[in-house]
């Protein structure tokens, strides 16, 4: 199977005029600019100090995993002949910290509303959430266990 090449570009924008000469003299801000996409101004996670209204690290790496098992969701429920509606997503990410302040999910907890169509297999529309980790290249790569708590929404 051919591999597939990814990239991105990170510009760090926290430079105040003094560069890293100490802690306190620089932001912890940056943008991923992709070339033909729109820019996204990030910041570091708020309580490390960062910008609460830009995404941080920890945003980007939620907001990925829960695209991605999204994108397969839509899939398999087309596949599968289940009219998916609306899809919303809010992922709950566990965080530790350890010793010397180094951090990592510990796990992620998936929580979509789906709404489907009325005579929707609500069974079956369930299980497909448990076959997409095999495939999501995102849910692949993570080293913490990802959750699903899906609510069905069934619409007229």
């Amino acid at each position: 199977m051919p591999n597939h090449d990814y990239t991105t570009r990170i510009q760090w924008t926290g430079n105040r005029g003094e560069g890293t000469a100490h802690y306190k003299a620089y932001d912890r801000t940056w943008d991923i600019a992709v070339p033909g996409k729109a820019v996204v101004h990030c910041s570091n996670d708020p309580l490390l100090g960062g910008d609460p209204s830009k995404m941080n690290p920890e945003d980007l790496l939620l907001s990925a995993l829960s695209a991605c098992h999204m994108l397969w969701y839509l899939h398999y429920a087309s596949d599968a002949g289940i009219v998916v509606t609306s899809y919303a997503d809010s992922p709950l990410g566990l965080g530790e910290v350890g010793r010397g302040g180094a951090g990592r999910f510990v796990k992620v907890t998936l929580r979509p509303v789906v709404g489907v169509k009325a005579g929707t297999d609500l069974a079956a529309a369930e299980a497909i959430h448990h076959r997409i980790h095999e495939v999501c290249f995102i849910a692949r790569s993570v080293n913490f266990p990802v959750e699903y708590e899906p609510v069905f929404v069934v619409e007229g």
